[in-house]
């Protein structure tokens, strides 16, 4: 079964832990100096904030969690065979877990993550796109094709420029 993934950056943790615990009802299941993740069951999403990425607050990506690396190759295909053209991570460190993932980007720039939880890791990310030298980077969200951002593989480049064009 699929749940809906919210990840926030925020500015001060304690601060928003306090919010969405009073908004959900209930404590974050996860708490570590700069990450908190509450796994509620109605609606059935997995919400999680982060005090890294300083400098741009709010969405940092959007996600549906499944239980099985079957479910995600499922969802793998389902948006390739609409020729969305996104990034695959093997055992990807990142927010904690291990994971299976893959990344797409949506029309508006919003990074989305499909992904299969393998376990729990001591770090908020061994080998993943945020690390002391890169805290403006996005949390774990890697770089992702220009063709995922908008049209799929319908993407095409000015003769002029070389630049990529969406959608005409």
């Amino acid at each position: 079964m699929k749940r809906f993934h919210v990840h926030v950056s925020v500015a001060d943790l304690d601060r928003s832990i306090k919010f969405y615990s009073a908004l959900f009802g209930a404590e974050p299941s996860v708490v570590k100096d700069d990450y908190a993740k509450w796994m509620i069951e109605d609606p059935r999403v997995n919400f999680a904030i982060s005090s890294r990425g300083h400098g741009r607050h709010g969405v940092n990506h959007l996600g549906l969690q499944v239980d099985s690396d079957a479910e995600l190759e499922a969802l793998q295909a389902q948006v390739n065979a609409a020729e969305i053209v996104g990034v695959e991570q093997s055992g990807a460190a990142c927010c904690y877990a291990r994971s299976n993932k893959y990344w797409l980007t949506d029309p508006e720039g919003i990074a989305w993550e499909t992904y299969n939880t393998l376990g729990e890791i001591p770090v908020f990310g061994e080998n993943d796109a945020v690390d002391a030298s890169a805290e403006t980077a996005a949390c774990c969200v890697p770089e992702t094709p220009a063709s995922t951002s908008c049209c799929g593989s319908n993407q095409a480049a000015d003769s002029q420029t070389g630049k990529s064009s969406c959608c005409g």
